[in-house]
């Protein structure tokens, strides 16, 4: 008898649907003719998954005693006699009543499992064991019941019940999840939008995980090579041919299989020599990789895959990206190209890709550039064919063709002058020429084995000999002079011509600018310094990288720029060639900086247009809105003070009560006009201590009728560190605003709840709403949304709600009530290290 197969019905939360699609499942078995019976099913009273129910073969449950009551569980000695092909058990992650067979349901399902019953079983990922300390950071709350997440890897099938966070709310507000009197704490607590949509992406990332696994089993199995796919950081070599576009969009989908992949595009120019680097191509490649959300990096190195490797771990990289080679086979023989050296010398901590192009095989557009100075290993060659290769030929000559004759001596002498030229410059060239002609004139110029030379044809045979190789070892020499020049200015040109694309693209980050020109020369700090005068001292403008410096004397390298600005740079003393490419930089830079600091004087320019649009507004609304209880206040004064008209009591009480409500309507409007005034100069300052919500929402509530707000506040919620008297303002405005919109007989609730390091109170009305383009706008000052009427106020209230809720550290944000109407949510801190209050939830989300 085999083992059973688990399947296993995840959701990111209650009443996804996951006991419903589970039944459903039963149901189709049934009608296939499958044995199938109900172990153990949870409906928690909801009756669509309640009449799902209806047609399948029940378990009795068992009944146990504990503590004076009656619990019932599943009865696992009774589907094990009963022996069916498929068992239905809700709710793995379930603790059993002690007493039980098991302490829990899931270990119940093994026993099933080991006794070759298939089962098909439900779980929510809060309840998967390495998840509970995520789970409690985003919701507050710590699930007592857990499953180990082997139990659930081990599952032969795994389906993702999924729903929008949207559509959940909308479940529950319609209550198919919860009971009525549950709805409104559950959507205030735990089934907040942020909340579910966490816990869907959870859901999400373990399945895929698990898909990840399923497929590594298969390509084991079958013997296939492959890479595991993560969250990762993804650099790309560039070389400016076109094979950089796959090859960026290649990262593009290896960092889209993982959240918070990241793609960063590097392109190294050749520091020693010149390269078949496009300008158009890379500008194209740029602004690919900028489009596909990553960021592109030019870096100048003397050795490519150094430098890319120095750049993948220098931001923390994961894997390298490159291209298979453009360069033709054979020429691999001579030097197994970036791609070889960069996965050879790469390491255990970053992973390679290679990857295949259309380009691969075909050689480059133009052709490779020799070393800008020839390197080591070539002089090191230029002066073994030069020395060398004549003793050799010598000994050959002299052994095997001793007759072949002196002019054809000295053409193959004259071979490997040429060669080491060619090889190692000038200098192997030079002494392989004067060691040939005396091996010539010792060896092959009669009289042999002497250094005279009998007959002057063989001196001016000779002396051709010395002329022509001193002359191709010149050419080569300077050949290879004007192309370390040209390759300066070829790397040179590829740097201004960034400089000059973000000056046009209107890029005005100075901490990006000197970042790329730390990358750019390999530095380990640049600073831009700045002074008043002369004598007075340097300050810093802007500085990256560690290690920075005060003053320009005590940098490697440092450059003036004017009379109050220097460029200080630490980390290697940089050739003076460099220093053309260093003040472009810094004249960048200086531009930048003063870039920045008018767009600065343009922000105050702005935000003083912005306070004379307040004062303009101020005045428009004392002329419309404080006009109309002024004559209201001024006509009952006028009526009472008349000696023409005699009064009763009731009279003169309505026009008393008219003088009160006129003067508290002004009351109100000049104390919004007051408190925005502050906000707008700055002038508010929060007295920050501890207090008791309990304490402050309630005082908030006497402008409104007694019967018009349902209050909701635990006791037992933590402190909150805020300036009492602007939280009472701040909420009072708030209560004002939801009961002015709130329908007749439908009251505004205001409930609290702590969720983790926070304490959140929410204002929730049943009134028309507010759409979501205008959620922001509502909070603007003078704005008034719908058809409220003149008299409503001036449309300052939630405008000086906001600006003393974020003065107290505190945030105030609009969501729609679900079913209808406007909920507001005001964040605020807990007091110090106080502890952390888990919120009631109904049984279902916590078991």
């Amino acid at each position: 008898m085999g083992r059973g197969k688990l399947r296993i019905y995840l959701g990111a939360a209650p009443g996804v649907g996951k006991t419903y699609a589970m039944l459903s499942e039963a149901h189709r078995r049934v009608e296939r003719g499958t044995d199938c019976v109900v172990g153990f099913v949870e409906h928690h009273s909801r009756p669509r998954t309640e009449v799902m129910l209806h047609g399948l073969e029940l378990i009795e449950r068992r009944e146990l005693a504990y503590r004076g009551s009656t619990f019932t569980e599943m009865d696992v000695d009774a589907i094990l006699a009963r022996r069916p092909a498929v068992a239905l058990v809700d709710e793995l992650a379930h603790t059993n009543v002690p007493g039980s067979r098991n302490a829990k349901r899931w270990q119940d399902v093994e026993e099933l499992l080991q006794a070759g019953i298939d089962v098909i079983s439900t779980v929510n990922i809060q309840h998967l064991e390495s998840l509970g300390d995520v789970v409690e950071t985003i919701t507050g709350v710590r699930q007592r019941e857990t499953v180990p997440d082997e139990v659930a890897r081990r599952a032969d099938q795994i389906e993702l019940v999924d729903m929008s966070p949207q559509a959940l709310r909308r479940r529950m507000a319609h209550g198919n999840v919860y009971k009525p009197d549950k709805v409104d704490a559950a959507l205030s607590n735990y089934f907040r939008p942020g909340n579910l949509t966490a816990l869907r992406e959870l859901a999400l990332l373990w399945v895929a995980d698990r898909v990840d696994e399923y497929l590594q089993e298969y390509r084991g199995e079958h013997n296939i090579r492959s890479t595991w796919q993560a969250r990762e950081r993804i650099v790309v070599g560039l070389t400016g041919g076109p094979e950089g576009r796959t090859l960026i969009r290649r990262a593009a989908r290896l960092a889209e299989k993982g959240a918070g992949g990241e793609v960063l595009a590097v392109y190294i120019a050749r520091s020693d020599g010149l390269t078949s680097a496009s300008p158009k191509e890379l500008a194209v490649q740029r602004t690919l990789v900028e489009g596909l959300g990553g960021t592109f990096h030019h870096v100048i190195g003397d050795d490519v895959p150094d430098a890319l490797l120095e750049f993948a771990r220098g931001c923390n990289a994961t894997q390298i990206v490159l291209g298979v080679s453009r360069r033709r086979s054979w020429q691999s023989v001579f030097s197994p190209g970036v791609s070889a050296t960069v996965a050879r010398e790469s390491g255990p901590d970053l992973d390679v890709h290679i990857v295949t192009h259309d380009e691969a095989a075909k050689g480059r557009g133009l052709p490779v550039a020799r070393g800008a100075r020839l390197g080591r290993s070539r002089i090191i060659w230029g002066w073994v064919t030069g020395i060398a290769g004549p003793a050799l030929l010598t000994v050959l000559l002299s052994q095997l063709v001793p007759e072949l004759g002196l002019a054809n001596d000295m053409l193959l002498f004259l071979t490997f002058t040429v060669a080491a030229a060619l090889l190692g410059g000038l200098l192997p060239a030079l002494a392989s020429a004067a060691f040939g002609s005396l091996l010539l004139n010792y060896y092959f110029t009669p009289p042999v084995h002497k250094l005279t030379i009998a007959d002057p044809k063989n001196i001016v045979a000779i002396a051709i000999f010395v002329g022509v190789a001193v002359s191709v070892a010149s050419v080569v020499d300077l050949a290879a002079r004007r192309t370390h020049q040209a390759a300066r200015l070829r790397a040179e040109s590829e740097i201004l011509s960034f400089l000059a694309g973000s000056v046009l693209r209107g890029e005005d980050s100075l901490d990006a600018l000197l970042e790329r020109l730390r990358e750019t020369f390999a530095m380990q700090s640049v600073v831009l310094l700045e002074r008043t005068s002369e004598v007075d001292p340097w300050t810093t403008a802007a500085a990256v990288g560690t290690g920075t410096v005060v003053r320009p004397e005590d940098a490697d390298v440092d450059l003036p720029i004017g009379d109050t600005m220097a460029l200080a740079l630490t980390g290697r003393v940089l050739p003076a060639e460099d220093r053309r490419v260093l003040g472009a930089f810094a004249a960048q830079a200086a531009v930048v900086l003063d870039r920045q600091r008018l767009v600065d004087e343009a922000e105050k320019s702005r935000e003083l247009a912005e306070a004379n649009r307040i004062r303009t507004a101020l005045l428009a609304a004392v002329s419309h809105d404080l006009r109309t209880p002024l004559a209201g206040i001024k006509a009952s004064v006028t009526s009472l003070r008349s000696d023409d008209v005699e009064w009763s009591e009731e009279d003169r009480a309505d026009l008393l009560e008219g003088i009160e409500d006129g003067a508290d309507r002004l009351a109100a409007l000049i104390g919004n006009l007051l408190d925005m005034s502050r906000l707008n100069t700055g002038t508010v300052v929060p007295l920050i201590r501890e207090t008791d919500l309990d304490e402050v929402v309630p005082m908030a509530l006497g402008g409104v009728p007694e019967e018009s707000v349902d209050l909701d506040i635990p006791e037992t919620l933590p402190m909150v560190a805020v300036d009492r008297g602007l939280l009472e303002r701040a909420v009072a405005n708030i209560v004002e605003n939801a009961v002015k919109y709130s329908p007749t007989g439908q009251p505004v609730h205001v409930s609290a709840s702590a969720l983790a390091s926070r304490v959140e109170l929410r204002v929730v009305d049943r009134g028309p709403g507010v759409p979501d383009e205008a959620k922001n706008r509502i909070f603007e000052p003078f704005q008034r949304h719908g058809d409220a009427p003149r008299g409503a106020g001036v449309g300052l209230g939630l405008a000086v709600a906001r600006g003393f809720t974020e003065a107290i550290g505190g945030t105030l944000t609009a969501e729609d009530t679900p079913g209808g109407g406007l909920t507001m949510v005001i964040t605020l801190p807990i007091a110090g290290d106080g502890p952390t209050v888990s919120p009631e939830l109904p049984t279902s989300a916590v078991t």
